[in-house]
């Protein structure tokens, strides 16, 4: 394949981990149970969702789609991480390795935008109850989703199309264990100022945005659930956020370590480590997260156990 100023480029190395054999192996077992839980967890979510009608409010239509955006992009890296534990060739093609980039690009960007449309689902539901069916209508719903995959579509096709402009001379060897934009960047023998500035724009405003909607969203919630005059209340309030909260710490605690610190080759290694949380370990919590927290959830489980069984 040619890219750029005529450079061919055919395929990517990715290093992996830098340890021994042996502890590729036990790391082998651990992402496979990870990814395997990970697997059923947002699998089930997304059948207990659309199985139970008491689900079916906006809280969980956005649950059901972060929970396939979680296997949508955990499958895009997780898989192939896992095979290079037990294989030396460790390579992957050049239009693997960009599909794979647009993959988890675009739905990693989706969960960003779904994180913030639940915050205001539940600013909503807890500051305006009465308007709650009107505001947050299913038409309400599908736009919001809607305009997560359209802002996440417009991030990863600007990312990928202007990193396919670039020449690679360097090397081919991707320091990390998946195709990521700033490892395969600094392969590049082109002038990546621009791809970098597309970075801190489109990353920063995804992440600012999103993340003031939430910070607001919560601040407002937080001043409602304190003038309730029911201690009872209060709890409930609190434990319906509570799992949101935390997902949110999570996810852009590890985002914005990852994309908008400044790089350097001894911080490597530690992006890689977040980039286990925020690709795999993620995608395994946020379903358990919602689940051994959330009192509906628990219940419509049992339902389906007992009606299973």
């Amino acid at each position: 394949m040619i890219q750029g100023n005529g450079t061919s480029v055919t395929e990517f190395i990715l290093l992996g981990f830098a340890v021994r054999q042996e502890v590729q192996y036990i790391l082998f077992f651990v992402f496979l149970i990870i990814y395997l839980v990970s697997l059923t967890a947002n699998f089930g979510m997304i059948l207990l969702i659309k199985c139970d009608a008491r689900l079916h409010t906006p809280m969980y239509f956005f649950l059901q789609h972060l929970a396939f955006a979680d296997l949508c992009y955990t499958s895009a890296i997780t898989p192939k991480m896992i095979v290079n534990f037990l294989v030396s060739d460790k390579s992957i093609s050049f239009s693997g390795c960009i599909t794979q980039l647009y993959i988890y690009g675009l739905f990693a960007t989706v969960e960003c935008f779904l994180l913030a449309a639940m915050a205001v689902d539940r600013y909503v539901a807890i500051c305006n109850p009465l308007r709650y069916p009107v505001v947050m209508s299913q038409r309400a719903c599908i736009q919001l989703v809607t305009g997560s995959y359209v802002m996440a579509s417009l991030n990863a096709n600007t990312h990928t199309g202007f990193l396919l402009s670039l020449s690679f001379c360097n090397s081919n060897i991707i320091n990390h264990f998946f195709c990521d934009l700033p490892p395969i960047l600094i392969l590049s023998c082109s002038n990546i100022y621009f791809n970098v500035m597309l970075i801190l724009i489109f990353v920063g405003f995804n992440l600012v945005s999103t993340l003031l909607v939430v910070f607001l969203s919560y601040i407002y919630i937080l001043s409602a659930i304190l003038r309730m005059p029911s201690a009872k209340g209060r709890h409930k309030a609190f434990s319906t956020c509570g799992s949101h909260m935390t997902a949110v710490a999570i996810f852009y605690g590890t985002t914005i370590y990852m994309y908008l610190h400044p790089s350097s080759s001894e911080s490597q290694e530690n992006e890689k480590v977040a980039s286990v949380f925020y690709g795999i370990v993620i995608p395994m919590l946020n379903p358990l997260i919602y689940s051994l927290r959330n009192k509906e959830v628990k219940e419509a489980m049992k339902v389906l156990i007992k009606s299973g069984a």
